[in-house]
């Protein structure tokens, strides 16, 4: 596998890296088994005959149903020789078991250390230990038109290597709802499986996660895009440190301004002709009160740089931002009454200050939950709920939850299964407000509505 030297037309050989990287990118199958449901289904000869038996239930019956098995593949990086390993986090969302495959064969059970939906990045570790590693590279050190190998499990094939070329970066696509994106985009060819596998530069190098293919068919049309490792190292420390990533938000609403100034609305239009802004940048609209720009950054600014490195756009932006954890003082670089500005400030996170967010397991919460017998359901008259069957202290304690109390809601969404809880948790324990809002009832029928505050010292 080579490809022609532009300065020294010679070929730039490839095989190396691809023979490093091919022993360190794992094949990752995910598995979401097969439940038990209750749900709420309407009797279809209410409407004809009435409630003919008397159970006073206006038609409504519960049933229990068999959610199918779940099975997903993908791939995934190894990044040290005791097992850790990257992946994206659809790859292993929801999965109730995750098998790791390696390029010898050997099969290992996986453990998810943490997740990061805003990214779409995940830590799995297996037990093993002398495991090949891909070294990390510096993805700001990519260049537009250099070379690099997409490594991973195409269509659940075992590994594959294409090669092409960084063909953007700094690209932001929507995929993600309000998460951080700034992706490597290359033409080497990235297919469904290679969510997870490595981006690769000529010296093996890992300089990116493949994540998004950008396909009308579903399949390779020429373009893909992964996470680069500037992003990936700091959120995979987090995880591994704390479970949850620690992310520091400027606190501002801006707008992305260019040179190109063909797409852009003639409000936007006329005030960077006022500002006399060139070059591009974020405008700022807003400052959020209480947020790491408030007193420091003001509207009408330009953000023009972050750590001395030149930004144009939202996502060079996001990505400067990823770096750091709120408490870091960082300088932007401002455009501010038509002449640059140098700005240092303390990044903070979204609840507005510099304390670590830790992941929070169940065990937070001090109780211990169980589905809602069918006995219960049916004489409630409910379709699903969460019997807290025993409280000692924690925060459903402090919130004055007490045992027999049946949760039908928590922040809005309906608890089915104590898996629907813990994932309603986690991402509370991310969220700006740190509360669990708690609905339910009591055995007696009486309701009750309860706000667990989550923060930890």
């Amino acid at each position: 596998m080579a490809a022609l030297d532009a300065i020294h037309m010679q070929p730039v050989d490839l095989t190396q890296a691809a023979e490093n990287s091919l022993h360190a990118v794992v094949h990752i199958k995910s598995t979401q088994e097969s439940k038990t449901q209750t749900v709420t289904v309407r009797d279809p000869f209410y409407d004809f005959f009435g409630d003919i038996f008397g159970g006073g239930r206006g038609g409504a019956q519960q049933r229990q149903v068999q959610t199918p098995e779940k099975v997903g593949f993908g791939s995934g990086v190894i990044i040290s020789k005791d097992g850790y390993i990257v992946t994206n986090n659809h790859v292993i969302d929801n999965a109730d078991v995750i098998s790791v495959k390696l390029n010898d064969g050997r099969e290992f059970k996986g453990r998810v250390i943490g997740t990061d939906p805003s990214t779409d990045l995940a830590l799995v570790k297996i037990e093993s230990d002398d495991l090949p590693t891909i070294p990390v590279g510096n993805s700001d050190a990519l260049k537009v038109g250099e070379w690099v190998l997409a490594v991973g499990n195409p269509f659940n094939m075992t590994s594959t290597v294409t090669a092409g070329i960084v063909s953007a970066k700094a690209r932001s696509l929507g995929v993600y709802n309000q998460g951080v994106e700034s992706f490597i985009q290359t033409d080497a060819a990235i297919n469904q499986g290679n969510s997870g596998g490595a981006l690769v530069n000529a010296r093996g190098e890992l300089v990116g996660i493949n994540s998004v293919l950008y396909s009308p068919t579903g399949a390779y049309s020429g373009y893909g895009f992964a996470i680069p490792t500037s992003i990936m190292t700091k959120v995979i420390a987090d995880l591994k440190e704390y479970g949850a990533v620690q992310r520091a938000v400027l606190g501002i609403k801006g707008t992305p301004i260019d040179d190109d100034q063909q797409m852009m609305p003639e409000q936007i239009k006329d005030k960077v002709k006022e500002l006399g802004a060139k070059g591009g940048g974020v405008l700022i609209a807003e400052i959020i009160d209480g947020g790491s720009a408030a007193g420091k950054l003001e509207v009408d600014d330009v953000i023009i740089g972050i750590d001395g490195k030149r930004v144009k756009n939202f996502a060079e932006l996001q990505e400067g931002l990823a770096k750091h954890r709120p408490g870091d003082k960082v300088t932007l670089k401002v455009w501010r009454n038509k002449q640059e500005k140098e700005v240092e400030l303390t990044l903070k996170n979204a609840q507005g200050n510099t304390k670590v967010v830790k992941n929070a397991g169940m065990e937070i919460l001090g109780a211990a939950f169980r589905e809602v017998s069918r006995e219960m359901m049916r004489q409630l008259n409910l379709g699903f709920g969460l019997e807290v069957t025993g409280v000692q202290g924690g925060k459903m304690g402090e919130a004055g939850i007490r045992k027999g109390f049946i949760i039908l809601k928590a922040n809005g969404k309906p608890m089915r299964s104590v898996a629907d809880l813990e994932q309603v948790l986690k991402e509370a324990t991310q969220s700006p407000d740190q509360v669990l809002f708690i609905s339910g009832m009591f055995p007696s029928g009486k309701r009750a509505n309860y706000a667990v505050d989550l923060t930890q010292e």
